[in-house]
């Protein structure tokens, strides 16, 4: 028995942040940001909204698509690293939310490997055999930890995510592989300063604003492209897979210059290669399934679609599934 992907949904805000808004905040312009990251714009939502809000409308849709009940859903997991308090989990208020009384729940934080993690977490529920209905969500706003006084990191992030709905099957779909890793090493390069138990938020910290993302851009993009690109050779290799049988790569959207990189270490032609980076900036957890959202149309049964990510910690990991329905 496997664990099979048999609904997708997708959310971004209305808002729209252009680069051409962000020339107006910071010294950059839209040439520059394009060149070096792929991104035009990216969605921003709005005060009084958060992650869990996400996580709902992208879940709503899968619920009416497949005529499942609340009811009937086993486990809700939530990949994020904004979630709309320290605790609760959001996966429990987007339980309540959406009325799932039936379910246990709790968030998974990885950083942009979170949609990762979270999937095999739920492939593992489901290949228990006690577990029927898995969501997997993955969602960030990213607004809500971005200095849009820092020119480094504010072009990059946006809002957004999606879900999936996780079944058994007998079938020869689902997913199949996945290699997961993580180094702590990639700390001191990309984090958030304050806010956790090491600094909790202080007059201090909040002047210092610390409650930011902090990145070390070439050093996450050195690493970004070498452990992306080779565990998504070696998830390839493992499993009998070239340039010609694999479909698809479905690949983290943190800068197109990272995706090309994997895409050409994987020998795949550009049409094999999933992008919206450039609508949607880097949505963190989200961007994975906003991928499966926007593409699900172009998906075909036993399409052999390569998932991979690169996230702060430093984490990362690749996924091998067959799709498993027809759009």
């Amino acid at each position: 028995m496997r664990a099979a992907i048999t609904a997708v949904g997708g959310y971004v805000p209305e808002k729209i942040l252009t680069n051409k808004d962000l020339e107006k905040l910071v010294d950059t312009n839209d040439e520059w940001i394009q060149s070096r990251t792929g991104i035009r714009e990216r969605h921003i939502m709005e005060d009084g909204k958060a992650t869990s809000d996400i996580c709902v409308e992208a879940i709503n849709q899968i619920l009416a698509k497949t005529k499942i009940s609340p009811d009937e859903i086993d486990v809700i997991l939530v990949a994020t690293v904004t979630p709309d308090h320290v605790f609760p989990a959001t996966a429990n208020i987007v339980s309540h939310k959406i009325g799932a009384k039936n379910a246990f729940s709790f968030d998974i934080g990885a950083a942009c490997s979170g949609f990762l993690y979270a999937l095999e977490t739920g492939v593992k529920f489901i290949e228990s055999g006690k577990y029927k209905k898995v969501l997997v969500c993955g969602a960030d706003k990213m607004s809500s930890i971005i200095d849009y006084q820092d020119r480094n990191t504010c072009i990059i992030f946006g809002d957004g995510g999606g879900a999936v709905l996780l079944e058994p099957t007998t079938e020869d779909v689902g997913v199949i592989d996945s290699i997961l890793r993580s180094d702590g090493v990639g700390k001191e390069f990309l984090h958030q300063k304050a806010g956790g138990s090491m600094l909790p938020a202080s007059h201090e910290t909040i002047d210092k604003r610390m409650h930011f993302v902090f990145q070390e851009g070439k050093t996450v993009f050195k690493f970004a492209v070498t452990n992306m690109a080779d565990i998504s050779r070696e998830i390839m290799d493992r499993n009998g897979l070239t340039g010609e049988t694999v479909d698809y790569l479905a690949a983290h959207q943190a800068n197109l210059r990272i995706i090309d990189a994997t895409a050409k270490r994987m020998e795949l032609d550009k049409e094999k290669v999933l992008i919206n980076i450039d609508k949607y900036g880097n949505t963190t957890a989200g961007t994975i399934p906003l991928l499966f959202y926007d593409f699900e149309h172009k998906f075909k049964k036993g399409d052999n679609i390569i998932l991979a990510a690169f996230g702060g910690g430093f984490t990362w990991g690749s996924v091998y599934l067959k799709w498993a329905y027809n759009s």
